[in-house]
């Protein structure tokens, strides 16, 4: 296994790392910033106030898009084991 292999597949890995939990970090970081404009309207200056709507965002984007992610994560696995002789060689 060269560096050129090795580099192949760390970008692989990655980037299925960013495309899985990119959705659900922006999701997060959204209502984030809506919660926190909400406050700043009203000058409620509770810190616990984000955490429910972000909890319960965070779950429900990955309820929505669980079969989506886990299509991804195995087309990745799939494909390093399909490229498995390649690696060896």
């Amino acid at each position: 296994m060269n560096s050129e292999i090795l580099k192949g597949i760390f970008l692989d890995l990655f980037m299925t790392i960013a495309l899985c939990a990119g959705p659900i970090l922006m999701v997060s970081l959204l209502v984030g910033l809506v919660i926190s404009f909400l406050q700043a309207i009203t000058q409620i200056q509770e810190f616990t106030l984000t955490f429910v709507p972000k909890i319960v965002a965070v779950f429900i984007c990955f309820y929505l898009l669980l079969p989506w992610m886990t299509r991804v994560v195995t087309r990745y696995t799939t494909n390093i084991i399909e490229n498995l002789p390649l690696y060896v060689r």
